[in-house]
């Protein structure tokens, strides 16, 4: 029985990764979870995968890294958001790929290439390897997040960036707030400042991030405090005074 692990440090990746996979290769046997690299290592060397899906970019040693470690004890799969840099190498090199969201059309694609590499034996990766390395350290226009990973009860939901109104935290959460529907995750605003493409969400209070596509005006109230009006929603959201200077073109 043909057998994987799977190297992610996002939970919910790892966990749609593995749903996906067992709906496409149902054969398969997902053997271990690593949250970086380092795990990623530890596990090939003893539980001996025939498959090694590695996230590229993880705290402490990159998916890169791991797979110059690894060798040739197991066919590497990169997880990857970064295609713009990467997946012409990976077209040329002896690996195969997985871009994040992990669509079931491509991941179908994925899992012929590997069925046909799984009695052939690990080619080497470190030309490729060195290739990648070189694009991913040149300067680069910023990456910034495309999707969001949220929990809806018990079902993972992948929402596009540009769908999301706004994003508000809490003490534990950050509300998702889309057209249709309300998620929550654990990344705080703090974090999702960094990720996010600052010319699209703006940040109005130091727990609120808004689409700026989203904003319908902006208001004041008997207090005199800024309020910022959401298209398709009765919901209101406070600018600090921090912030305001962003509305004074508006």
């Amino acid at each position: 029985m043909p057998s994987a692990i799977i190297a992610d440090d996002e939970r919910l990746m790892r966990e749609q990764l593995k749903l996906r996979l067992q709906q496409a290769w149902p054969d398969l046997e997902i053997i271990g979870e690593a949250r970086n690299g380092d795990e990623a290592v530890d596990m090939v060397a003893t539980l001996k995968p025939d498959f090694t899906f590695l996230d590229i970019r993880m705290p402490g040693k990159t998916g890169l890294e791991a797979a110059q470690s690894i060798g040739n004890q197991s066919h590497i799969v990169f997880i990857t958001a970064y295609d713009q840099y990467a997946v012409e190498a990976f077209e040329r090199g002896a690996v195969d790929y997985v871009l994040k969201p992990a669509e079931p059309e491509r991941l179908r694609l994925t899992v012929e290439r590997l069925k046909a590499r799984l009695t052939a034996p690990v080619a080497d990766m470190s030309s490729m390897l060195t290739e990648l390395a070189n694009r991913i350290a040149a300067p680069a226009k910023p990456v910034y997040l495309q999707w969001i990973q949220a929990s809806i009860g018990q079902e993972i939901r992948l929402i596009p960036v540009e769908d999301v109104l706004f994003f508000q935290s809490d003490d534990k959460y950050t509300r998702v707030q889309t057209a249709r529907f309300e998620a929550l995750i654990r990344k705080p605003v703090r974090d999702l400042c960094e990720e996010l493409n600052p010319d699209l969400f703006w940040q109005i209070h130091r727990a609120t991030l808004v689409n700026v596509n989203a904003i319908e005006g902006v208001a004041r109230d008997l207090r005199g405090r800024h309020l910022v009006l959401i298209k398709g929603l009765s919901e209101k959201l406070e600018v600090s005074r921090s912030f305001v200077h962003l509305f004074k073109q508006m």
